[in-house]
């Protein structure tokens, strides 16, 4: 076991200390990859390290790195060894995470990580929730608690509100929950990619003299398009005067809330009735773990909760939580260790001066970019990222397949987004292992790939 375990380790470390040298996107076709791993399961066991050569060759070498330091594209997830050394006790111990009687240690460091959050996004006390898969669940789960408490269930004539930035997660969540496509409307945003009240306050009226029930608004706070954060005080007195809940789809952005500038930004957070948080993100710890926080946790609980004959050994007092009760798993892994642990080894100062540094860093790459001939910025540095676009010849071509380009080459991968009817490059330099020179090397290999696409080159 040990032997075993060390050689993991070496893979592990390995990995990371030359990360930086390895691409950081790479994808291999369907067609190759079959004849490498199609194959039935072996009848007799086969050697340890014979098996972890393979896998190292044959799988983990054909992915992307959305660690590396040059890795742009969507939102990075750049993890942390702590962390993975925690997935590794937790699984080591096969925690079983639903029920206080079975794991009240770490229910009770559950609890204990959901307060911590709860309060550095402002949240009164009272509020709770659970750690969950990622942000997707997580909207899932505070929406269920929004058709509960405002539609008693009753998903007839109700409408959702929010701005054409809203992730898709939403939409999957609404849909999973029962309501049709139309029953979210997309308001149009306004010039900074915001959530407008007044198109909101226009909206509801219209529907409300039609008879239709509105009954919740979902708040951007952080947009994966630009980092937009909607005007989350405003949207939190509107809510209030109107009867509406306000869920906060803090997945992105809500991490920046550690350090000063982000608190800032996201002022009115802690107003809101739910709220989707997302750890791998900028908490920087390894896939999966996002959680929602909802003001009334009992809401969670009147939806979730189911007590079959067989676990009639389970109920405990209200001070000792079965989070089974609170969510869609009655199995559930130990996700809170690896917050608890890096923080615990690390110190919360080094997580807020690594927010501080993307938020700098994304400032630093509209800087790198304003310099450069054939670029513009479309929308500025906002909450760590920035977009913008080749504005050459065959401007919109290049911009289309640049991302394509980015990831055949290797040594950058960046994504692309439409904004106002452009297709623009979007820029999330959040990584804490990015420095300047990876950025500017970065922007000087998407300049010579944009320049040859304009000449009718492949990328």
């Amino acid at each position: 076991m040990r032997a075993l375990g060390y050689r993991v380790v070496d893979l592990i470390v390995e990995h990371l200390t030359t990360l930086r040298e390895q691409p950081a996107g790479r994808e291999t076709r369907r067609e190759e990859l079959e004849p490498l791993l199609r194959e039935p399961p072996p009848e007799s066991g086969r050697g340890a390290e014979e098996v972890l050569a393979r896998l190292e060759r044959d799988v983990l070498a054909h992915m992307g790195r959305v660690h590396h330091p040059r890795f742009f594209a969507f939102v990075p997830s750049p993890a942390n060894y702590v962390s993975v050394l925690a997935d590794a006790i937790a699984a080591g111990h096969n925690v079983f995470a639903g029920t206080w009687l079975e794991s009240s240690g770490p229910a009770m460091l559950e609890l204990v990580v959901l307060d911590w959050l709860r309060g550095f996004c402002g949240m009164p006390s009272g509020a709770g929730g659970l750690f969950v898969s990622g942000g997707s669940e997580a909207n899932l789960h505070a929406l269920a608690a929004a058709r509960r408490a405002v539609l008693a269930d009753r998903v007839e004539g109700a409408v959702a509100y929010g701005s054409d930035q809203t992730h898709s997660a939403v939409d999957r969540a609404l849909r999973v929950l029962g309501f049709a496509p139309e029953q979210l409307r997309r308001l149009p945003s306004d010039g900074r990619c915001r959530l407008s009240i007044e198109a909101l306050a226009a909206a509801v009226g219209e529907d409300r003299a039609a008879g239709r029930r509105p009954f919740c608004v979902i708040a951007n706070a952080g947009t994966v398009n630009t980092g937009a954060i909607d005007p989350l005080e405003d949207l939190a007195g509107f809510c209030a005067d109107a009867g509406l809940w306000l869920h906060a789809d803090a997945a992105y952005g809500g991490g920046a809330v550690l350090c000063d500038r982000g608190r800032r930004a996201l002022a009115g957070i802690g107003r809101v009735d739910s709220l989707a948080l997302d750890p791998h993100k900028w908490l920087f710890q390894p896939y999966e773990i996002g959680c929602v926080l909802v003001r009334d946790p009992r809401v969670l609980y009147d939806v979730f909760r189911v007590l079959p004959e067989y676990l009639r050994d389970i109920p405990r007092g209200e001070e000792e939580v079965n989070f089974a009760d609170y969510g869609i798993q009655l199995t559930r892994s130990f996700r809170a260790l690896k917050l608890w642990l890096s923080i615990q080894i690390f110190g919360l100062g080094a997580f807020r001066e690594a927010v501080e540094r993307g938020i700098a860093n994304a400032e630093r790459a509209e800087a790198l970019v304003r310099e450069r001939p054939c670029w513009e910025v479309v929308t500025p540095a906002e909450l760590g990222i920035v977009t913008f676009r080749w504005v050459g010849p065959r401007d919109e071509a290049v911009n289309a397949r640049l991302a394509a380009a980015s990831l055949a080459d290797g040594f950058t991968l960046v994504s692309s987004t439409t904004l106002r009817g452009r297709t623009v490059i979007r820029f999330c330099p959040i990584n804490p292992r990015t420095t300047e020179d990876d950025m500017r090397a970065s922007l000087e290999r998407l300049d010579l790939l944009a320049k040859k696409l304009a000449s009718g080159g492949a990328g």
